[in-house]
């Protein structure tokens, strides 16, 4: 995932940006290419790859929230209100809606 962003002015909306399908599509391209010693590592990491391009975005975000919280030092309860301030404090372009919803699916979804 690259990032998480809202546009212009705090949005409610937050999109998950991720490039798997164009990283798939190079690592096949390679392994059609590769010699023998190659194609061993290239084939674990198309496996790889095409786990994460087909993941749910509600683990994604929540991986995403807890990294930005661990970016402030916050290490207390992620359904605290103190964790909303943290991760609007992290990213101070969220808004208070997205933070909540964000928040939701990083409780909903324990690492």
């Amino acid at each position: 995932m690259k990032g998480l962003a809202g546009f212009g002015r705090k949005q409610d909306c937050v999109l998950v940006i991720r490039d798997s399908d164009v990283v798939l599509e190079a690592l096949r391209e390679a392994l059609g290419e590769a010699p023998a010693e190659e194609r061993a590592g290239l084939e674990r990491a198309v496996a790889v790859v095409r786990g994460v391009a087909g993941a749910d975005e509600g683990p994604l975000r929540a991986a995403w929230v807890r990294e930005r919280l661990a970016g402030v030092g916050f290490a207390g309860d992620l359904g605290s209100v103190a964790a909303i301030k943290a991760l609007r404090q992290a990213e101070p372009d969220l808004s208070l809606l997205a933070a909540v919803q964000l928040q939701r699916d990083a409780v909903a979804h324990p690492a």
